[in-house]
């Protein structure tokens, strides 16, 4: 059964009913969001492993019997043992190996249960709040926005529905959450973390909120578990305009 919201405009104000793909009114299944968030984690990662002669380019040898010493390989001319794990710039034992499998198997049907388990989420106020976000105790789940939106150029602009929707209070938390990341990040080029505010879904390019701060921007036709439920929490609060649920309904 089709299920209707109420549609809104960039005021804030009533425009006509839009209505919700079947994906909303999908079971929650918070272990097949986490596992489908960690599979498609684990496909992002690159494959590396070691030199296969590391540690080998020496001329050692071992001696063999009869010496007085231990039979690991010496550096001819001299007693230092080299090329074996124990030894100073020697093979590591167990090194990683660039052809192991990292990515985690995910069956196809689990993966696509688990987008629409996510989808379904963005919908439940208690499951949204708990997760963190904070915006007006008379917003309505899901947010769902005109074609119009997707016009407006400038973030100004878009602040301002934000605040005509009573929204902006979570990108302010996200702004005000900002901070330096403890540990070796820091060196890494993501010394600062930013949590997560608004996830705006788009059904053409949206520019205009891309600077807002936690908020992210992503096509219907692209979107995914990471975007709905970053770090494999769902629940996140999201905007949708018209045209983008039509994009997620064909999917």
């Amino acid at each position: 059964m089709t299920r209707e919201v109420q549609k809104l405009n960039n005021e804030g104000d009533e425009a006509g009913k839009a209505e919700l793909p079947e994906a909303f009114g999908t079971t929650y299944r918070p272990d097949l969001i986490e596992r489908a968030f960690l599979a498609t984690q684990s496909s992002k990662k690159q494959p590396y492993g070691t030199d296969e002669h590391a540690g080998l380019r020496t001329s050692a040898e071992s001696r063999g019997s009869g010496q007085g010493l231990a039979h690991v390989p010496r550096v001819k001319g001299t007693s230092r043992a080299a090329r074996v794990p124990h030894t100073k710039g020697g093979r590591r034992a167990h090194p990683p190996k660039a052809e192991k499998k990292i990515g985690e198997e995910f069956n196809d049907k689990e993966r696509a249960l688990a987008f629409e388990s996510a989808v379904a989420a963005t919908a439940d106020e208690v499951r949204v709040r708990d997760r963190g976000h904070d915006f007006g105790e008379d917003v309505s789940l899901p947010v769902v926005l005109d074609a119009e939106f997707e016009e407006l150029v400038k973030t100004q602009e878009v602040v301002k529905v934000l605040e005509s929707l009573d929204l902006h209070a979570d990108v302010e938390r996200a702004d005000e959450g900002r901070g330096v990341r403890s540990g070796r990040g820091k060196t890494r080029g993501r010394k600062y973390r930013t949590p997560k505010s608004i996830l705006f879904v788009t059904a053409d390019e949206f520019r205009a909120a891309r600077n807002l701060p936690g908020a992210d921007v992503v096509r219907a036709e692209e979107l995914g578990v990471p975007d709905l439920a970053p770090g494999g929490d769902p629940g996140r609060l999201t905007v949708w305009t018209e045209p983008a649920l039509e994009v997620l309904d064909e999917r």
